[in-house]
C-alpha cells in the first residue's frame, strides 16, 4: 500500500517552460525511486494558449493522473483563475505574489505567495525554478537533487547560467522552509531508481528491439516523438530513417523496404493514416509484413490535434478496400507499447500481413516511470517462412506443397495454413511478381484477359486462412477482480489504468463490487473467450474515449453481446477515476445508460 501519493500541476502558456519544468520534476522523482505518470495538456500553437501539466507520483504503482492536485504552480493569472477553485483541502498553491492575485479558495487550501522578483533577480523566466525549490521543500525532499538536475538541464548554456539557476532554486527552497508549512508526510526515498519514458520513445525503442532497420514518417503530432527518437539514434543502431514528403510516400517506402526482407515501420495519426490506407491494402495483397502505429488524436479532419481520443478503431478495422487479414492491437501503457511492438512484428512476419497499433496521445506523449530492467532489448525474433539470399530463413525449399512445383517458386502457394514461403529479392531461382492486382499462386495476374472465378476465390480464401492459428499465439484478455461482481467495466487501450483505479475506489469508497476486462488484441478477436467471460456478467458497462461507442459496436458485432451501459468521453481530455465512479453510481441508480463525464474546467 502506498504511503505517499501526490500530484503537482503546473499551468501557464506555451513558451513558459511548462514541459521542461515537468521534466525536471519527473527526473527528480524517478531518481528517488518513485513511480509516476505525467501528461501535458497543451494547445496547438507555439506560444500562448493555456497549458497544464499534471505529474502524479507515489511509492506504489501509478496508473493514471488521479483526481486531485496537491501542489499547484500557476505561472500566469489565467492558470491561477482556472485551477484555484478546483483544489481541495490540503493543497498548496505556489505562485508569484508580486504579479498574481488569487481569488477565493476552498477551506484548507494554503496559498504560498513568493516574492519572485526578489528571489529571481533580473531573470524573469526563472519563477518556475524558484517554485520547484519551494515545492520540493514542502514535499520533504532535499534540494540537492533539484540542483543536480538543473545543472544537467542547463549544462550546454555554460557555468554562469547553471550557477544562476541553482542559486534561484536554492533561494526558493529556503524561502519555503521559512514561510510555508510542509506536508505532514515526507516523500520517501526508495532503494531502486526508476527510468522515465514517453509512449513515443517506448514505441521507437520497441521497434529497435524488434530489429527495425527502416523507419519512415511524415511529422504529425502526436506521433512525431517516434520519428525524433529514431532520428537521434539512427547511426548508433544502424537504422535508416527517412522523413518523407507525405504519408502516401511513407507507407509505400515502408512496404518497399519490408518487401526486401527488412523490418520496416512507421507512425502517424488518424489523418495521416487515412492517406496510408490504400497502400496498407497493397501490403495485404502482396502479403508483405509491415507495422504502422496510429497515435490517435481528436478528429475528424484536423480536429483538435493536441488532444487525446479513441476515435480511429473503425478506420483501422476497415483500412484499405476489400477483405484481407490484418493484426490490430491497442496497448495500454508506455511499457506495454515497448513490449508489444516486437511481439507484433513476430506475428506479422509469421502471417505475412500488416500490423496496426492503436495508441493515443495520452500514452504516446504522456510520461511514465518504468523499471529499467523491464526494458529488455534481447527479445525473441521470429521471421516466419522467409528465405534470404544467404540461405538463412525458415522457407521450405524441398516441399512442393509449401511453395515449389516443377522446380518453380510459387510465392503465393495455396497452402493449408494460407501461409506461403516468402523469398526476398535476390534469392536465386525465386523470381516472382508482387503486384496489387489479384494473382495466381506464382504471382501471375488473373485479370488481364479473363478473371478466373475459381482462382479469385482460391486466393481470397488462402489469405483469409492465414490468421486461423493466430489466436493461439496471442494472450487472451483476463477478467481482473471478483468473478461474480455486480458490475463489469470493459475497456480497451489506454483506459486500463484509470478503470483499475475506479474499480478500487468503487469497492473502497462506495461499497460497489466491480471487476474489469481490458481488451488489447482487437483483430483477430478472442470472441469465444470474451463471450465466456462476459456472458455471466450482471451488468456490462463499456468505457471508451469516443462519441459513438466504437468498441461497443465492435464487441457486439463479434460476440452478439450488448452492453447494459456506456461511459464515453470525447472532450479531448482523459478520464479521471471519479468520472467512472460517478457514472457507475448513476447507472446503478437507474438514472441513465449513457454517461458522458465533463472535464472540470473554469471557463
Amino acid at each position: 500500500m502506498a504511503t505517499v501519493d501526490f500530484a503537482v500541476g503546473i499551468g501557464g502558456e506555451n513558451g513558459q517552460g511548462i514541459a521542461s519544468t515537468g521534466d525536471i520534476l519527473a527526473r527528480i522523482f524517478a531518481r528517488r525511486g518513485l513511480h509516476l505518470v505525467a501528461y501535458n495538456a497543451y494547445q496547438s500553437i507555439i506560444r500562448g494558449g493555456h497549458t497544464f501539466l499534471t505529474l502524479r507520483a507515489s511509492d506504489g504503482p501509478v496508473r493514471n493522473l488521479g483526481d486531485k492536485v496537491d501542489v499547484l504552480i500557476p505561472l500566469n493569472q489565467d492558470s491561477l483563475d482556472r485551477h484555484l477553485r478546483l483544489l481541495r483541502a490540503g493543497a498548496r498553491v505556489v505562485f508569484d505574489g508580486d504579479k498574481l492575485k488569487p481569488g477565493a479558495v476552498a477551506d484548507g487550501v494554503q496559498l504560498c505567495p513568493m516574492p519572485m522578483k526578489q528571489l529571481c533577480g533580473a531573470n524573469k523566466l526563472a519563477a518556475n525554478t524558484a517554485a520547484l525549490g519551494a515545492t520540493l521543500q514542502m514535499l520533504g525532499i532535499e534540494s540537492e537533487p533539484l540542483e543536480t538536475v538543473i545543472a544537467r538541464q542547463f549544462k550546454k548554456k555554460g557555468a554562469a547560467v547553471v550557477n544562476e539557476n541553482v542559486g534561484i532554486a536554492r533561494a526558493g527552497y529556503e524561502y519555503a522552509a521559512q514561510h510555508f508549512q510542509s506536508f505532514p508526510v515526507k516523500t520517501p526515498k526508495l532503494p531502486k531508481p526508476q527510468a522515465i519514458i514517453t509512449g513515443n520513445q517506448a514505441t521507437a525503442m520497441g521497434g529497435a528491439a524488434a530489429g527495425v532497420k527502416f523507419y519512415a514518417a511524415y511529422p504529425m503530432s502526436p506521433s512525431t516523438g517516434v520519428l525524433m527518437w529514431m532520428a537521434n539514434h539512427a547511426r548508433q543502431l544502424g537504422i535508416m530513417v527517412r522523413q518523407v514528403e507525405d504519408e502516401i510516400g511513407v507507407m509505400n517506402m515502408v512496404i518497399g523496404a519490408a518487401h526486401t526482407g527488412c523490418r520496416a515501420m512507421c507512425a502517424t495519426s488518424g489523418g495521416g493514416f487515412a492517406l496510408m490506407s490504400e497502400a496498407v491494402g497493397m501490403a495485404g495483397m502482396i502479403e508483405t509484413p509491415i507495422v504502422c502505429v496510429d497515435v490517435q488524436r481528436a478528429g475528424p479532419a484536423t480536429g483538435v490535434p493536441t488532444k487525446t481520443e479513441q476515435g480511429d478503431l473503425w478506420q483501422l478495422l476497415g483500412a484499405g478496400q476489400g477483405d484481407y487479414p490484418r493484426i490490430l492491437v491497442a496497448p495500454a501503457s508506455q511499457l506495454d507499447l515497448f513490449r508489444t511492438i516486437p511481439e507484433l512484428f513476430n506475428l506479422c512476419d509469421r502471417y505475412q500481413c500488416p500490423g496496426l497499433v492503436l495508441a493515443d496521445l495520452l500514452i504516446s506523449e504522456g510520461t511514465a516511470s518504468v523499471d529499467p530492467a523491464d526494458l529488455d532489448f534481447n527479445v525473441p525474433i521470429e521471421r516466419g517462412q522467409i528465405i534470404f539470399p544467404n540461405g538463412n530463413g525458415n522457407g521450405d525449399a524441398t516441399n512442393p506443397a509449401s511453395g515449389y512445383n516443377d522446380d518453380a517458386y510459387w510465392r503465393y502457394a495455396n497452402t493449408e495454413s494460407g501461409i506461403s514461403p516468402r523469398a526476398v529479392p535476390g534469392v536465386p531461382g525465386h523470381i516472382h511478381i508482387a503486384a496489387t492486382d489479384e494473382h495466381d499462386e506464382d504471382g501471375t495476374l488473373i485479370s488481364d484477359e479473363f478473371t478466373n472465378p475459381a482462382k479469385r476465390r482460391k486466393m481470397v480464401e488462402k489469405r483469409g486462412r492465414k490468421l486461423q492459428t493466430a489466436l493461439s499465439r496471442i494472450a487472451p484478455p483476463q477478467l481482473v477482480g471478483p468473478p461474480n461482481a455486480g458490475v463489469t467495466l470493459v475497456g480497451w487501450g489506454s483506459t486500463e489504468g484509470v478503470i483499475r483505479e475506479a474499480v478500487e475506489k468503487l469497492a473502497g469508497e462506495e461499497g460497489i463490487v466491480a471487476n474489469h476486462l481490458q481488451v488489447k488484441w482487437l483483430a483477430p478477436f478472442h470472441a469465444e473467450e470474451v463471450t465466456r467471460l462476459l456472458s455471466h456478467a450482471h451488468r456490462i458497462i463499456i468505457v471508451e474515449n469516443n462519441y459513438s461507442g466504437q468498441f461497443a459496436r465492435y464487441l457486439r458485432s463479434e460476440t452478439g453481446l450488448a452492453a447494459h451501459g456506456f461511459i464515453r468521453k470525447y472532450d479531448g481530455e482523459p478520464f479521471m477515476p471519479h468520472h467512472i465512479v460517478a457514472a457507475v453510481k448513476e447507472q446503478l441508480a437507474g438514472q441513465t445508460t449513457l454517461s458522458v463525464p465533463v472535464h472540470e474546467v473554469v471557463a
